[in-house]
């Protein structure tokens, strides 16, 4: 497998890579490789130090949902695991490892790749390997030896799944056996999966006793990318037309309240009078309950989380690549109403701001690839300041810009 992971860093990109056994690259461990070089993941590297401190850590396990499910994991998973000489590891959504128990020979052993807790494990950060590309996938996966795409990790296997929150499906984070060449068994991945199920079904009877542990926001509005807008409302989402996520964004935008005339402004400059908006807004009304709109001005009375918001703090903390994580695309990309246009031009610019100021080759390598950063100059000259003139990827990179300028004409 070592030799077919050489290849395809060395550009051979298609099916079949043949391994030295005869057999070829299984397409999940391909695909997942393609995605890997994607991000700009760093194939020699050894994974980004921890970026959260002993006491946040602890703060933010504490009061993660799937600490709730930790009891379960160590009765079914730990002991047994630690006895055979493997490690377990719960992460949250975004890939983070939460808790790393086991063997403490292991333990120390799994240093030298990072493989500890804090250290964020997600596919666009360490590439290839079981808990970050379950995650990805939002499904079971075991990864073997040189099927990493770090090669750090090429002496390790892995067995992963997601968990999933029983009430409304989302990932809540991944369970993960890693060790030696054993982990690579059909039964480990079997035990995985088996303890997922436990765990879910425990967190289904906590559900029912108190909802508040895995409650997710009251209510949410989605409007980034491409996908229909969803408010979700008790747990359950209901698909928006597109007026109506326009009209709940700017509501939650402005948070002081809006006339209908100013409503009527930010939808539209010219066509929209103040009584279609009053008519939208019944439809809206109905869509929050009856205690959820006032009028005069039009005011939401309830707390809407929105995934533009999300974006905003995770860039006032400075966590770029939580922001990048959050935005799939654009506000609305279809909406032509002036006052989404601000609002969307407006988080593209303070994201794409802090990718080029932070320069981190990984996150540039995501924006140039995505609708927002395909034709970005200044983020393609920051990427390829990131990178060593040496690799191939810089070569890559440069010929890039060279065409960029060309078609922008500069």
């Amino acid at each position: 497998m070592s030799s077919a992971h050489r290849c395809f860093l060395e550009g051979v990109d298609r099916l079949p890579i043949v391994r030295p056994d005869g057999d070829s690259v299984r397409p999940v461990v391909l695909d997942s490789w393609r995605r890997s070089r994607t991000s700009g993941v760093d194939p020699d590297g050894l994974g980004d130090a921890v970026g959260i401190d002993d006491l946040e850590l602890q703060r933010y396990r504490a009061n993660h949902p799937t600490a709730l499910i930790r009891p379960i994991v160590r009765k079914l998973l730990v002991e047994d695991a630690a006895e055979a000489g493997l490690l377990v590891a719960i992460s949250d959504a975004g890939g983070r490892l939460l808790w790393v128990e086991g063997d403490s020979k292991v333990k120390d052993r799994a240093l030298a790749m990072n493989f500890v807790e804090g250290a964020d494990w997600s596919e666009e950060r360490v590439g290839t390997n079981a808990p970050g590309t379950a995650l990805a996938l939002d499904h079971h996966v075991q990864i073997f030896g040189a099927e990493h795409f770090s090669r750090v990790v090429h002496d390790w296997s892995c067995s992963a799944a997601p968990v999933h929150n029983p009430r409304d499906g989302r990932i809540i984070g991944a369970i993960d056996i890693t060790g030696g060449p054993r982990v690579a068994a059909p039964e480990v991945l079997s035990l995985i999966r088996a303890t997922v199920l436990a765990a879910e079904s425990e967190l289904r009877l906590l559900m029912l006793d108190s909802p508040q542990p895995l409650a997710p926001p009251a209510t949410r509005l989605r409007v980034l990318g491409s996908n229909r807008p969803t408010l979700t409302r008790g747990g359950e989402p209901i698909r928006l037309s597109q007026r109506h996520a326009e009209i709940l964004l700017l509501l939650a935008e402005y948070p002081e309240g809006l006339s209908a005339d100013h409503l009527a402004m930010l939808l539209d400059e010219s066509e929209l009078d103040p009584v279609t908006v009053r008519a939208e807004m019944s439809r809206v009304r109905k869509l929050l309950g009856a205690n959820g709109l006032s009028s005069r001005p039009y005011r939401l009375l309830l707390d809407l989380d929105t995934d533009v918001a999300e974006v905003r703090r995770a860039l006032a903390r400075g966590d770029t690549s939580a922001a990048l994580r959050a935005y799939p695309g654009p506000i609305l990309p279809r909406s032509l109403a002036p006052g989404i246009g601000e609002l969307r031009a407006e988080l593209r610019g303070r994201l794409r701001a802090a990718l080029v100021t932070a320069g981190d080759r990984r996150l540039l390598a995501r924006w140039t690839g995505s609708v927002d950063g395909r034709d970005d100059l200044a983020a393609w000259t920051a990427y390829l300041s990131s990178l060593d003139r040496r690799s191939s990827m810089y070569a890559q990179v440069e010929a890039q810009l060279r065409l960029l300028d060309r078609k922008l004409g500069n």
